[in-house]
């Protein structure tokens, strides 16, 4: 991966990672992160003039290669190759691909990104000028009848967050984004955009701009649009245009599509079987996850991978570790007399032996004290390498090894295997990072980058002196899980859980399976109903045999740490209580629907309800003739800024029941920004079209008004279309409101030891890398106890939860971390300062035998982050391999350089 047969292809071609606006050679990586982290030939443009060959110092290119059919047998197939971007030249009012500053935002987030064509600094591609205002426009293909129907879900988002960075880059930047509706529907979204509106300058305008064009003498586009909130017609001037271009089905989808025997929508994604079934095709066994399915966002993406394993792993638990391999161990070799080092000195091709004198170095290396071996070698981390660092172990007896290379963070586990396939133990292993510390950051000053890369070396050598050889421990999983809470997503992650022969406890604070979705009508737009979905879930749930069902009970302790839980159960009495050990704990408690006391005559007027409770009365007769459903109450304000992502979904549901039971009726809805992410646009057009139901748009400055008079309830709303308001006598109102976290969330995050966020549900380790997780080891979230979310978001993250815990039990041990903490017990005074600080709990007090107060690490628990050794007044605690002599090692081989 030294890029030395790229620097001799004489050939270029429009470079498709970075969108087109920058060149790459035929020979090429896919992209800087790429793993493999390996180059490829393109074929269909490659002249075959075997430069690259002649180039390449290890015979890594072979321009004979056939393609071959691989042939394996496996027990279930999952689905995800994801989606493409419609390419916009075709909509020609956009002029894209007619104006060099009109781009796509997947153009955009190149220009923005540290490895685009620019470095992430942002210029038009017509001059390389610093745009000073850039114009977003959604919906470009999407939501629209030419083309993509749908609403394609990520793009306002996607494009605030690049008004946002935009702005970072260049702070002088002013960004207006012009949409339809903003759906910022998700955790923290709305705030998010609000962030953007009030400290990054960007401005939103409720817009489909009708034409662009340009100015032929500065490059600047006009952009002819018409304010819809306004009703003005204007436009506007800017110096650069980002368009958001519909996601759509990948090119050769319909072909894998009859390869595999599953259904396509009339869209061409691979079609699920209902939104409670989300993974499942009409093929059993084969699975479907992300945006190959419909459009979709990270985090949701990350959560349906997760649960489309699960899925496959219940269908194969019977053969699980029927293939595995058990490779046989390694005998360590004993460390006993002075250090023997060896040092290897990596050029990586010229990414450090182009700026870093690397040869000087090594001639140096071999001059200090205990270096036995040092070596130049051209890629440090290719498998010829490996053989040579195993080789000079044995040959010259080393027992320490110094590899100077790149960085620790990508490439320090793979040295410290090598060593220990040697027979060395992988903790006398010690890095020098010379290629992002050196050659990188000092690329235009060789000699200073040199004289750097000798002393980092030389501190590694010191350091490794003092090297001792550390032993990771396992621990035993109890093979068991805990979930709390019994509703719709408690019920899944329980079941997909015991379905792979784990054993599992269900705790219910109240007398009855099924949460709140057993209470609806119906529970999703598909029509379904809670008698068709929750009702068999509760029913295979109780006839498990490795499910425990705890009702009307609640947790009130918890002690251990991951994979040995000790829990302790109460019922809500708090008469009784029974105690349980558990490998992992699974929160799916829930939310609950806002009260909206005292506003638009709720309490006061029996015709006055939430959505839910006009859920509960659809279950019988409700006699009306027009209805009015108010959206955002006591949402998205200053109070709680956040959308409650499902409301408008659920709204639509129950406006198409309205009206398919009495087609005469007037149903009628007043809303802000209508969030029918995704395919739910469908049902949108098909209430309005089809079924009549009408819509009015409110802004938050004038929101309608419920008066009684005469007896019957009018609802004064400002139609921003009409500039004017208008009065609707209603049978009966329906107020939309949010999900909120429930009463006792506070008191469990007490008892769980974790953290909320800022609109108080419960916050996941990484909203895009670790949705599913707390930061606590061993503890897991799903459903609405999160944030709120619709029917197949919930199925999707209880499925994903139960994906990670039975990863977690599978295995059988916890391997603990080798680099922990450990206490000097003859220093230490019990103050305590580490037991406050430690971000993972693994200290405590302890008393001894004779009557001392001091420190104790509980090893399985401990990650080795040295916070504790920070406060220490005595010095009495330190994590291994960073110990003081170590680090006064190394800053002793600094002086002396």
């Amino acid at each position: 991966s030294c890029g030395e047969c790229a620097e001799a292809c004489p050939f270029t071609v429009p470079d498709e990672f970075n969108a087109g606006l920058s060149k790459r050679k035929i020979i090429y990586k896919m992209f800087p992160q790429a793993i493999p982290s390996a180059y490829a030939i393109d074929i269909k443009n490659c002249k075959k003039c075997k430069k690259c060959v002649k180039a390449c110092k290890t015979d890594a290119i072979d321009h004979d290669m056939k393609p071959e059919d691989i042939e394996i047998e496996v027990g279930a197939i999952i689905v995800s190759t994801g989606y493409d971007l419609f390419d916009p030249s075709s909509l020609e009012e956009y002029g894209f691909g007619r104006y060099q500053n009109v781009l796509t935002n997947l153009q955009f987030e190149r220009l923005l990104s540290a490895s685009g064509p620019s470095g992430g600094h942002v210029i038009r591609p017509s001059d390389g000028k610093e745009p000073r205002h850039i114009v977003f426009v959604q919906c470009v293909g999407s939501r629209d009848v030419r083309h993509y129907p749908y609403c394609s879900q990520i793009c306002c988002m996607a494009s605030t967050k690049e008004a946002i960075i935009a702005n970072e880059h260049n702070p002088g930047i002013k960004s207006t984004i012009l949409y339809m509706d903003l759906r910022a529907f998700g955790k923290g979204f709305q705030e998010y955009a609000n962030k953007g509106e009030e400290q990054y300058n960007v401005e939103y305008i409720r817009s489909r701009p009708s034409e662009i064009t340009e100015d032929p003498d500065t490059g600047n586009l006009i952009l002819h649009y018409e304010d819809t909130t306004t009703g003005e017609y204007t436009q506007m001037e800017a110096d650069m245009v980002v368009l958001a271009p519909a996601l759509k089905p990948t090119i050769g989808s319909g072909n894998l599509a009859k390869v595999l025997g599953i259904d396509v929508d009339e869209y061409g994604y691979f079609k699920r079987l209902s939104e409670h079934k989300p993974f499942e095709t009409n093929r059993e066994g084969i699975y479907i996850n992300g945006a190959c399915q419909g459009p979709i966002d990270i985090p949701d993406a990350v959560a349906q991978s997760s649960g489309a394993a699960v899925m496959a792993g219940s269908l194969l638990a019977e053969a699980r570790n029927t293939l595995v391999e058990v490779k046989a161990d390694i005998s360590e070799k004993e460390i006993s007399g002075k250090p023997r080092i060896g040092v290897f000195v990596c050029s990586c091709g010229t990414n450090i032996g182009g700026i870093v004198d690397v040869k000087s170095i090594v001639e140096y290396v071999k001059t200090l004290p205990d270096v036995v071996y040092a070596s130049n070698t051209i890629y440090t981390c290719s498998d010829d390498t490996q053989e040579e660092i195993k080789n000079a172990i044995k040959d010259y007896d080393l027992n320490r090894v110094v590899v100077a290379s790149c960085t620790p963070r990508t490439h320090e586990a793979l040295f410290r295997d090598t060593c220990r396939k040697a027979g060395l133990n992988p903790y006398l292993f010690e890095m020098a990072n010379i290629r992002d510390q050196c050659s990188w950051v000092h690329m235009k000053e060789p000699e200073k980058a040199t004289e750097k890369a000798r002393d980092l070396v030389e501190m590694a050598v010191a350091k490794s002196r003092l090297l001792k050889p550390l032993y990771s421990s396992t621990v035993d999983v109890i093979q068991a899980g805990l979930v709390i809470g019994g509703g719709l997503a408690g019920l899944t992650a329980a079941q997909k859980i015991a379905e792979q022969g784990f054993k599992v406890d269900l705790v219910e604070k109240t007398d009855r399976l099924g949460g709140i979705t057993g209470q609806l009508n119906t529970i999703s737009l598909e029509g379904s109903r809670p008698e068709e979905v929750i009702d068999p879930l509760i029913e295979r749930v109780k006839k498990n045999q490795n499910i425990t069902i705890h009702l009307n009970s609640t947790v009130s302790e918890i002690e251990g740490f991951a994979g040995n839980f000790e829990v302790t159960i109460r019922d809500v009495e708090g008469k009784e209580t029974k105690k349980i050990s558990t490998g992992s704990i699974v929160v799916a408690t829930g939310s609950e629907e806002l009260k909206p006391e005292g506003k638009y005559l709720y309490g006061k007027n029996p015709n006055v309800m939430t959505l839910v409770e006009l859920e509960e009365k659809l279950k019988s007769e409700l006699d009306y003739r027009t209805v009015v459903m108010i959206q955002c109450v006591g949402a998205r304000d200053t109070s709680r800024p956040s959308c409650s992502r499902r409301c408008c979904n659920e709204t639509i549901k129950n406006a198409i029941l309205l009206k398919e039971k009495r087609p005469d009726s007037k149903v009628i809805v007043l809303y802000r920004d209508m969030m029918t992410f995704g395919k739910y646009e469908n049902y949108y057009k098909k209430s309005q079209e089809e079924l009549g139901v009408k819509y009015i748009r409110y802004t938050n400055e004038k929101p309608p008004k419920v008066v009684e008079k005469d007896g019957k309830l009018i609802v004064k709303v400002y139609d921003v279309l009409l500039q004017a308001e208008i009065e609707i006598e209603a049978d009966h109102v329906t107020l939309t409101t949010p999900r909120i976290p429930r009463d006792d969330i506070e008191e469990l995050q007490k008892i769980l030891k974790v953290p909320r966020s800022q609109d108080g549900f419960f916050m996941e380790a990484h909203a895009k890398l670790r949705p599913l997780e707390f930061t606590s080891e061993g503890m897991f979230l799903c459903g609405d106890c999160q944030g709120p979310k619709e029917l197949s978001g919930i199925v999707a993250q209880a499925a994903g939860v139960a994906s990670k815990v039975c990863s977690m039990l599978s295995k059988g041990v916890i391997e603990t971390e080798a680099i922990t903490s450990t206490v000097d017990k003859g220093y230490c005074i019990g103050c305590g300062r580490c037991v406050e600080v430690c971000p993972f709990e693994a200290i405590s007090i302890i008393k001894t035998e004779d009557g001392k107060y001091v420190s104790s690490v509980n090893e399985a628990v401990c990650k080795g982050c040295g916070t504790c050794a920070s406060v220490c007044p005595n010095g009495a605690i330190v994590p291994r391999n960073f110990e003081r002599q170590q680090i006064v090692a190394m800053i002793d081989a600094l002086a002396r350089a």
